[in-house]
């Protein structure tokens, strides 16, 4: 709780901090509420799609497009840490370098909890208004969509915050981290057959908040094979703790 709170009075004067989620907060509002209002074949497209408790797996599945968003603000402070010689003064005072990988590792839960938090009371208030069904086993019989969302963040920071400590140049870092995430481990995913790749970092995450309706796709077009959100949990597990013990290698090995 000291190293949380230590990390806290830092950004919370920190105006990057708060424009970048007040982003990640005011696009998915936009896009649920501009969304809700289109029409199809005379009715709101909210009425069909915000019902639970599928609004749950749609809910997880818009987000999970911001986790590039939610790892370029965990760049932005952990680079920001070096640019100002933070870090280094801290770990001079006494901060032990592991306290210093865990206090980021404290914010990235900090920020997967409150994105968390903020699709469920989002999902309530769509779904109470638009769903048919509003009694207590519909709302919340899927709602552990949300806590594998939660993973998935948790396991997009973290990967973010190793190419922070690797790099320590916000622009560079954003770029590297971008890079890998969309078009280098997408590249291998192409030369490996779907039953290898299904267990690489980006596709176990992803498969974690999964497109609504792709069983439905798969039977009229090639079948993606990915892990069911269930079984994602494991591997994205094992990477997150992987990229921590990297992030920590790193920080240990290099001066500060």
């Amino acid at each position: 709780m000291n190293l949380l709170r230590t990390e806290f009075r830092k950004i919370m004067p920190y105006r990057t901090f708060w424009v970048i989620l007040a982003t990640f907060v005011v696009l998915m509002v936009l896009i649920l509420y501009s969304s809700s209002s289109i029409q199809i074949n005379g009715k709101e497209l909210g009425a069909e799609t915000y019902q639970f408790p599928g609004i749950w797996a749609r809910l997880a599945y818009v987000a999970h497009f911001f986790n590039l968003l939610l790892g370029i603000l965990v760049i932005v402070l952990v680079t920001d840490e070096f640019s100002y010689r933070t870090l280094r003064q801290q770990v001079i005072d006494g901060l032990s370098r592991l306290e210093a990988v865990l206090a980021k590792f404290y914010i990235i839960l900090a920020l997967a909890a409150f994105s968390t938090i903020f699709l469920l009371v989002l999902g309530l208030y769509f779904g109470l208004i638009y769903s048919s069904n509003t009694t207590v086993e519909a709302i919340f019989s899927e709602v552990d969509h949300l806590s594998y969302y939660f993973v998935q963040a948790v396991a997009y920071m973290v990967l973010a915050m190793v190419f922070a400590f690797l790099v320590r140049k916000s622009g560079l870092a954003i770029i590297a981290f971008i890079a890998y995430t969309k078009i280098i481990e997408p590249l291998i995913h192409f030369k490996l057959p779907d039953n290898i790749d299904k267990y690489f970092p980006m596709k176990a995450f992803d498969s974690l908040t999964p497109m609504p309706g792709q069983s439905l796709l798969d039977q009229i077009t090639t079948p993606t094979d990915m892990l069911a959100p269930e079984w994602a949990v494991l591997p994205s597990v094992l990477f997150i703790a992987l990229y921590f013990g990297l992030a920590y290698l790193v920080v240990k090995l290099r001066d500060l």
